[in-house]
């Protein structure tokens, strides 16, 4: 009880957390990282933890939260026949080389490019939600080397910011005229090799900060996975029924403008 009541605060912040990522996953569809990740940021600041810290702890905290989540997604998708094992198997290696590399520079680059390169990839994600482009830019995927490639970056950005498959390989895909609904399905098994191998990277091998919050062991704050999880698995299912009964394209547009402003605002913290 006393543990509670010391850390009220902190649980009650991590369960709002968890609430706000499985209700917006569920009505718009975006995966968890890409909210995860800010709300930790500006949350552990307000804790009281220094702006590098809290990236670096908000990163790998996000990771690990996806690993649960992202089976489960993955046996949604499964069933309806929407992942692309023959692809995943193209990518996979050249997925985790881009994870390890990733994961091995969150331990050794300055926290400040973390978050600024998560404000240029929220903001950029946010412009191409809010335009809304359907049009493929290519008839089809390049070949073997650019997939490589292609893989290698999604890997290892994805892995450095702490998010998960969807933000940057459902764009990747539908810009080389891949269906939209495999490339949604697909992604989600893309997210499981990014965050398990990077989640426990940053598990072990990172020092935990002097001023992480409490019960952060390497880079992952386990209270904060323990608090996100079964709640963003409990409200996503709620968020999708509200989306049914709502303008989903209106809040998905209201989510971006409000995705820009915080990627700005990650920004801003690091370049004013």
């Amino acid at each position: 009880m006393q543990f509670l009541m010391d850390n009220l605060t902190v649980i009650l912040s991590l369960i709002g957390t968890g609430v706000f990522a499985g209700l917006l996953a569920g009505m718009l569809g975006v995966g968890g990282g890409i909210v995860i990740v800010p709300v930790l940021f500006f949350l552990f600041q307000a804790l009281g933890v220094s702006p590098e810290s809290a990236m670096v702890i908000a990163t790998a905290t996000s990771l690990a939260t996806i690993v649960p989540t992202s089976v489960s997604s993955i046996r949604a998708h499964h069933a309806k026949g929407n992942v692309d094992f023959a692809l995943l198997k193209a990518w996979a290696v050249f997925i985790l080389i881009g994870v390890l590399a990733g994961s091995y520079l969150v331990t050794v680059v300055n926290p400040t490019f973390l978050t600024l390169l998560f404000g240029i990839i929220a903001t950029l994600s946010a412009i191409n939600m809010l335009i809304g482009k359907k049009d493929a830019l290519f008839n089809g995927l390049p070949g073997r080397v650019g997939q490589s490639v292609m893989a290698s970056c999604i890997g290892l950005f994805s892995s450095m910011v702490g998010i998960g498959g969807g933000t940057l390989t459902v764009p990747t895909l539908t810009f080389c005229n891949y269906p939209a609904h495999k490339a949604v399905g697909t992604a989600a098994a893309v997210g499981l090799i990014i965050s398990l191998p990077a989640a426990l990277t940053l598990l072990f091998v990172g020092a935990t900060p002097a001023d992480a919050p409490f019960a952060t062991y390497g880079y992952v704050n386990l209270l904060g996975f323990a608090c996100i999880v079964p709640l963003t698995v409990l409200f996503a299912p709620i968020g999708a029924g509200i989306a049914n009964k709502l303008d989903a394209g209106l809040l998905k547009k209201i989510f971006a403008v409000v995705l820009i402003i915080t990627g700005l605002r990650m920004l801003a913290q690091v370049l004013i």
